[in-house]
């Protein structure tokens, strides 16, 4: 690796900022790509899920397509990790366990977690800051919800 792909990788990596809404959205698409790939059902149990939100109601079908596909590209070119460092640093205090039990809930779309979600959410309810108390909770809830 030369000395201008170094410079370029790490201004790509700095140059990424979200809004509050955007790193909420983030958080979930992390999620639904967490084991590799995105279903169906998970597909669409991201976008009506950020839909029905208050967060996300004034937003019309083609921005919200929009905002899931700048989304998608930083993850794709730069990384979970960076996406994922990017929706930390901005999500709301106030919607950290909101995010949490929409990646649970969206992560159970498919009936099932895999290895990959399951650490997805470990590793997500410690960085937001969560209790392991809490975050039992509401996979428990959401365990409920996805039953059916």
């Amino acid at each position: 690796m030369g000395l201008f792909d170094k410079v370029s990788q790490t201004r790509q990596q700095t140059d990424v900022t979200l809004g509050p809404a955007e790193s909420f959205a983030a958080i979930a698409l992390i999620a639904v790509a967490a084991d590799g790939y995105i279903n169906d059902s998970e597909s669409k149990a991201i976008s009506m899920t950020l839909s029905r939100m208050q967060l996300f109601r004034s937003y019309p079908d083609d921005v919200m397509r929009k905002m899931l596909d700048r989304l998608l590209m930083i993850l794709q070119r730069q990384g979970v990790e960076v996406l994922f460092n990017a929706a930390l640093a901005t999500l709301p205090d106030e919607l950290k366990e909101t995010a949490f039990a929409v990646t649970t809930d969206i992560a159970l779309a498919d009936g099932e977690v895999s290895e990959e979600e399951e650490q997805l959410l470990n590793d997500l309810y410690g960085a937001l800051g969560l209790s392991e108390e809490m975050a039992l909770k509401i996979i428990d809830v959401m365990l409920i919800k996805n039953k059916g």
